[in-house]
C-alpha cells in the first residue's frame, strides 16, 4: 500500500463499514455518505473533496488511502474504437481492462486477479501463473479510471479480463456491492457478466448469494477429454459435475447460464463436438456464446477458419441451442486477455 500500512483502504468500504468507522471517530453520518459518492466519481485525494472542512481532509489522509490506478499504456483499435488499457497497480503490478463501445452502451471487461493460477492452455493471462488478488478498490478503479480517461459512459461491466472471478470471491463480492450501489457507480446487477472456468463449490456458493447478474461459463469442450487438454481446472471438476452445478444455479436464481466456448482449430471444433454439445445443453435453457480464438504466440494453438466457425453455430442451432458468434474486437490492439501485461513482463 503506497501511503503506508497503518492506512486503510478507503476506497474498498461499504457504505455501512464507513458509516461505523466515521461513528468511531465522532463524526456524523452524513459525513460517511459525501466520502462515499466522492469515491463514486474516482477521485484520487481528499483534497477534492471540496464539501468537507480542510481539518477533516486532513484527518482523513492520516488514516486512510486512496489507492489509484496509473495509466502504464493505452491502445484505441482504429477498426471498431475498442480501448485497450494496462494500468499500473500501487505495488508496481499492472493489468489490463478492455472498453468496448456498442449501440447498446458502452462494456468495460475488467481484470480480478494478477496472473491467474487456472492455467487454461489458450490464455495468455495464465502465463507465469497467479501473483495476487486485486481489491475491490482496484477492480472498482478499473471502471472508474476507464470511464474517466475515455470519457465515456460505462452502463455494462464484464468479469473477464485477468485472473478467475470465484477465485477471488470476497473481494469480488465486495467491489459488485460498490459498484452496484446508487450513491456509488450505480450499474445494475442485470448489466454485469461473470465468468467462471467453473469452480463448483464457488458456484453453488454465488448461487446463494441470489445475485441478478450473468454468470458465464467458460466451457470450451463438452467432453472430459478435450476439456482437459484445454483446462487443467477440469481435473478438480469433470463436465458431468460442471453441468450438475449449473442446473443448481439455474435451479436457484432463475438466471439462465451462457457458456463460452472458444474454438480451437483440430482441437475443439469437429462435427463430434458440435453434435455432443448440443446434445447436453438442449432443453437447458442455456446459450451458447461461439469465440473466435485469438492468437497467443506461447500458446501454439490456432483459431478454427470461418467455414468451421459457421457449421459448427449451424449444428448447435440446428441441435435446439441457443447460439451467437462473439464479434471479434480490438483484433489489431493485442485483443487476447494478458497480451498487454505480457509485453511489458517482457520489456521489464
Amino acid at each position: 500500500m503506497p501511503d503506508g500500512p497503518s492506512k486503510k483502504d478507503i476506497k474498498s468500504l461499504l457504505p455501512a463499514e464507513l458509516a461505523a468507522d466515521f461513528r468511531k471517530l465522532g463524526l456524523p453520518g452524513y459525513r460517511a455518505g459525501q466520502v462515499f459518492r466522492w469515491l463514486g466519481r474516482g477521485v484520487v485525494s481528499f483534497a477534492e473533496m471540496s464539501d468537507l472542512g480542510k481539518d477533516l481532509r486532513q484527518k482523513l489522509d492520516e488514516l486512510y488511502c486512496i489507492p489509484s490506478l496509473r495509466m502504464l499504456r493505452r491502445q484505441v483499435s482504429q477498426a471498431d474504437g475498442t480501448e485497450k488499457y494496462l494500468w499500473a497497480l500501487p505495488d508496481g503490478e499492472s493489468v489490463e481492462t478492455v472498453l468496448m463501445r456498442y449501440k447498446h452502451g458502452n462494456s468495460v471487461c475488467i481484470s480480478s486477479q494478477v496472473g491467474c493460477r487456472m492455467g487454461c492452455a489458450f490464455c495468455a493471462s495464465t502465463i507465469g501463473g497467479k501473483v495476487r488478488d486485486l481489491t475491490a478498490s482496484e477492480m472498482l478503479d478499473e471502471v472508474l479510471r476507464t470511464g474517466l480517461t475515455s470519457g465515456a459512459e460505462i452502463s455494462n461491466i464484464v468479469l473477464m479480463g485477468i485472473g478467475e472471478p470465484l477465485d477471488n470471491f470476497d473481494n469480488v463480492m465486495r467491489f459488485l456491492a460498490l459498484v452496484n450501489d446508487p450513491d456509488g457507480a450505480n450499474i445494475g446487477m442485470r448489466h454485469i457478466s461473470l465468468s467462471t472456468c467453473g469452480l463448483v463449490e464457488a458456484i453453488d456458493k454465488l448461487a446463494g448469494l441470489h445475485l441478478q447478474l450473468t454468470l458465464s461459463v467458460s466451457l470450451h469442450a463438452p467432453d472430459d477429454e478435450t476439456r482437459s487438454r484445454l483446462m487443467p481446472v477440469n481435473a478438480a471438476y469433470g463436465v458431468d459435475e460442471l453441468y450438475a452445478a449449473c442446473e443448481r444455479y439455474f435451479r436457484v436464481t432463475g438466471r439462465r447460464i451462457s457458456f463460452e466456448y472458444a474454438l480451437v482449430r483440430g482441437v475443439n471444433d469437429t462435427p463430434w463436438h458440435a453434435k455432443l454439445l448440443a446434445k447436453r445443453l438442449r432443453g437447458t435453457g442455456s446459450h451458447v456464446n461461439l469465440i473466435r480464438l485469438n492468437h497467443v504466440p506461447e500458446r501454439g494453438l490456432e483459431p478454427s477458419d470461418e467455414e468451421t466457425v459457421r457449421t459448427f453455430a449451424e449444428a448447435l442451432s440446428a441441435g435446439g441451442v441457443t447460439v451467437t458468434v462473439r464479434r471479434r474486437m480490438g483484433s489489431d490492439i493485442d485483443a487476447a486477455c494478458g497480451q498487454l501485461r505480457r509485453g511489458r513482463m517482457r520489456e521489464t
